[in-house]
């Protein structure tokens, strides 16, 4: 049985109430479906304001979410319920909307905020977040044999996927979760959300940030000074869109990805020098599938020129392990340089 509301509460500051039906009051309705054959439902509206307030005040389940609205009728009220909802009717809107039209919702909310110029699109900061399943591996309590064992997929949850995510209290340690991970775009100067999506955990930012500018710049048509990022966007298809497509900027932190400290050193003339201080030999331009980017190869000249080993001599003067090891001798292999069409004619390395 529902209960009618009769009289409006003020069990609710006057200030909080005001500013949570102005947030609302900008939102538009959803459309209805007026060919489901079932009770009469509540105000999608409604509903979908009540997920807003969900947000706000942090509410992790619907079951605790219809508790607060039935404990606060003001609150139930204001987002348009004319009767308390129960928690499936929030279920059954989560299954039966189709993602599209709260897309349109989100579209036409950043239309009115450039509109209103609350946002500029000139920087553009991209980040992501993880989505933890409720799900009893991610329990460290619970007794789970191959927890993490990325090809053993969580009953309670079949669409979730492992992923990992780094915590800095003193030293930097990586945790493995089962989930999701939400990946969003933000106008950097307001920090208003311009565009988000959620993927399974195992997708990460470098192949979702690319779609997402596209969109951008496809939908808005504003043009973007600079993208931040931090070091998981470090890739070099997404700082090439940045500089050749976008003609922006990329302020994208270097991922080190577990390289070595030792710098490598060039002669003028921008070639490597070998721990022997010879100029090292060229061996091509290869691409490097697991980092998705271009290298450019450089080997050893005592192996690679009989010409430059007559000069020196057929040993490495350091008498290099690598030399005697290895039939190229010494590799280094350079990250390639993206040349910019930006109007200051920067060239950005892709670190």
């Amino acid at each position: 049985m529902s209960q009618s509301l009769l009289l409006t509460t003020n069990e609710f500051p006057k200030e909080q109430m005001t500013k949570f039906q102005t947030i609302i009051s900008f939102i538009p309705a959803p459309k209805s479906d007026s060919k489901v054959l079932r009770r009469p439902p509540h105000p999608k509206s409604a509903i979908l304001n009540a997920f807003i307030y969900k947000n706000l005040r942090s509410i992790r389940t619907l079951a605790e979410l219809t508790r607060e609205l039935f404990y606060h009728p003001a609150i139930a009220q204001t987002c348009g319920f004319s009767k308390f909802p129960s928690k499936e009717r929030f279920s059954a809107f989560l299954k039966d909307t189709p993602n599209e039209s709260l897309q349109s919702i989100r579209k036409s909310l950043v239309l009115k905020l450039l509109k209103s110029k609350y946002v500029s699109f000139k920087y553009l900061s991209v980040d992501s977040c993880p989505i933890e399943s409720n799900v009893r591996e991610n329990n460290l309590k619970t007794s789970v044999p191959n927890r993490f064992d990325k090809t053993r997929i969580p009953k309670g949850d079949p669409d979730a996927r492992m992923g990992a995510y780094a915590i800095f209290p003193d030293k930097t340690k990586v945790r493995y979760f089962w989930g999701y991970r939400n990946h969003i775009i933000n106008d950097a100067v307001s920090e208003l959300p311009i565009t988000e999506i959620t993927y399974p955990a195992d997708l990460y930012e470098q192949h979702v940030i690319i779609p997402q500018l596209k969109h951008i710049k496809k939908t808005f048509k504003k043009p973007i000074k600079a993208v931040i990022g931090d070091s998981a966007s470090d890739s070099s298809a997404i700082i090439e869109f940045i500089v050749r497509k976008l003609r922006a900027k990329p302020v994208i932190a270097k991922n080190p990805r577990g390289s070595k400290s030792h710098k490598i050193k060039l002669s003028r003339k921008g070639i490597p020098l070998c721990t022997a201080g010879f100029e090292m030999i060229s061996r091509g331009i290869f691409y490097d599938k697991e980092q998705n980017r271009k290298r450019h190869k450089f080997v050893c000249p005592i192996k690679a020129s009989k010409k430059f080993a007559l000069k020196v001599g057929w040993f490495c003067p350091w008498n290099h392990p690598k030399f005697f090891n290895n039939k190229l001798g010494c590799v280094t292999n350079l990250r390639l340089y993206t040349k910019s069409s930006v109007s200051d004619n920067t060239d950005y390395r892709a670190s």
